[in-house]
């Protein structure tokens, strides 16, 4: 052997006694993960579906492509979790897959009423590797026909079906399928429930008593979600984005720009910004604003009249960092501060991949942004990682790769976070995929 090859192959040995020994330059967000259960979904993933119950819960929709979808609970007590709604034997569909025709997705923010009733939409998946098989050959494959708005009531453990907004029957002549459900958001006191549809994100209000859907007019922006401001005005953002309000009072719907700094928000943002996700502050005044693919978080002023324009501030980037992704996790805590999930590129040079940092603003405090670290586990045998891959019935292997190790043996998140709340007593959830994961952050609380 070489003189080289022996150094390589030293250096290869040594490597990772030199890497077990190097410190994070960051500080890490220890987290306890808890795997979904497996049966809730076919790729190990999920999308926005999270909130905490009035019962101090945690509610998480699944994805199971093909096939259904769930939502399912945990409890923070006894840290065991169940399936609370099974959609499709809900709905009356079959529950053995049938493709691209099932509802696979519950992908809307979790909206939580005065009630304690959760809400929610069902949405379609993705083809087959089968069905796209067919599609390339000209063959057809199930037509989705429609998402539909499903409510959760905890205390009595059942659930109602509200019917669907957009189904295929009532769109224009030619169209490929219906509309599933992006966001449901109820107005219980007025007996109104705001439902935004998905690929077209349609606009619809839905009544109580005559339980009829009916579509506001402004098309919003892609998978956005509806707030009830002070006034109890639905407000959403629409797709140039401005500000779309429905006032129950008057039954009218306006439309408004959203101004920072005098400029047009969409100017301001930039070309290919995507995904606007806000929350409100209690008052119903003031809501908070972050784009997927931007780091800068946003104040938006709702506490003026239609027909004048909404004004937002920037308040600077959450971050430093490229490539940035945050999805579905502005909240509110009940320190009165807002938090968000951010994963940048890592060029750190301790480690690869992406980190996932949690970020928090104060907005009684000047100093824009907090990075209170990356998120990690802390307990990675919660899945196994290097045993045989799990299977699903079709034979279709089960995703795994959605974490990484860091430099020192820390087990990570390596892709998106898909959620992040934080509960009443303070404590801060998060889901991430590859295998889909509820996060309960450990050692840190959102008190007062």
């Amino acid at each position: 052997m070489s003189r080289l090859a022996l150094l390589t192959l030293a250096f290869q040995l040594l490597a990772p006694t030199v890497a077990r020994s190097a410190t994070a330059p960051f500080t890490y967000v220890p987290s306890k993960a808890f795997h979904i259960p497996p049966e809730t979904t076919t790729e190990e993933s999920g999308y926005f579906s999270l909130c905490e119950g009035r019962n101090g819960k945690i509610y998480i929709g699944t994805a199971a492509y093909g096939r259904n979808a769930f939502l399912v609970e945990f409890d923070p007590a006894t840290e065991k979790q169940r399936i609370v709604l099974d959609v499709h034997k809900l709905l009356g569909l079959p529950l053995t897959p049938t493709g691209y025709a099932a509802q696979s997705k519950l992908h809307t923010r979790n909206f939580v009423g005065p009630s304690g009733k959760i809400y929610v939409g069902t949405k379609q998946g993705y083809p087959t590797a089968a069905e796209n098989a067919a599609l390339k050959r000209g063959e057809k494959i199930p037509t989705y026909r429609g998402g539909y708005v499903l409510v959760y009531d905890p205390a009595t453990d059942t659930a109602e079906n509200l019917g669907m907004p957009l189904p295929i029957a009532s769109k224009p002549a030619g169209a490929k399928e219906g509309e599933g459900v992006i966001d449901v958001t109820a107005d219980e006191a007025r007996g109104l429930i705001y439902v935004i549809t998905c690929e077209e994100q349609h606009w619809f209000l839905y009544d109580v008593k005559t339980k009829q859907f009916r579509e506001l007019g402004p098309i919003l922006r892609d998978q956005p979600n509806t707030l009830i401001d002070a006034q109890g005005r639905g407000t959403a953002i629409t797709k140039d984005y401005q500000i779309a309000r429905y006032n129950p009072k008057t039954a009218k719907v306006s439309v408004d720009p959203l101004l920072v700094g005098g400029k047009p928000f969409a100017e301001v943002l930039g070309t290919n910004r995507v995904h606007p996700d806000w929350r409100i502050t209690p008052d119903g005044k003031t809501a908070y604003l972050q784009v997927l693919n931007d780091l800068r978080m946003f104040r938006v002023d709702l506490s003026g009249k239609e027909g004048k324009a909404v004004v937002a501030t920037s308040l600077g980037d959450r971050l430093a960092g490229v490539h940035p992704d945050s999805r579905g996790s502005i909240a509110l805590g009940p320190d009165g501060r807002v938090y968000s999930a951010l994963r940048v590129d890592n060029k750190t040079g301790f480690g690869a991949g992406y980190l996932h940092h949690l970020i928090r603003h104060d907005p009684k405090k000047k100093s824009a942004m907090e990075d209170l670290g990356v998120f990690t586990v802390s307990n990675p045998g919660f899945f196994d990682f290097k045993g045989p891959q799990a299977k699903n019935p079709d034979g279709s292997a089960r995703p795994r790769h959605g974490y990484h190790t860091l430099p020192d043996g820390t087990l990570t998140p390596l892709h998106v976070i898909m959620g992040m709340i934080v509960a009443r007593d303070g404590t801060i959830y998060a889901t991430t995929i590859y295998p889909y994961s509820l996060l309960k952050v450990e050692g840190m609380k959102a008190a007062k």
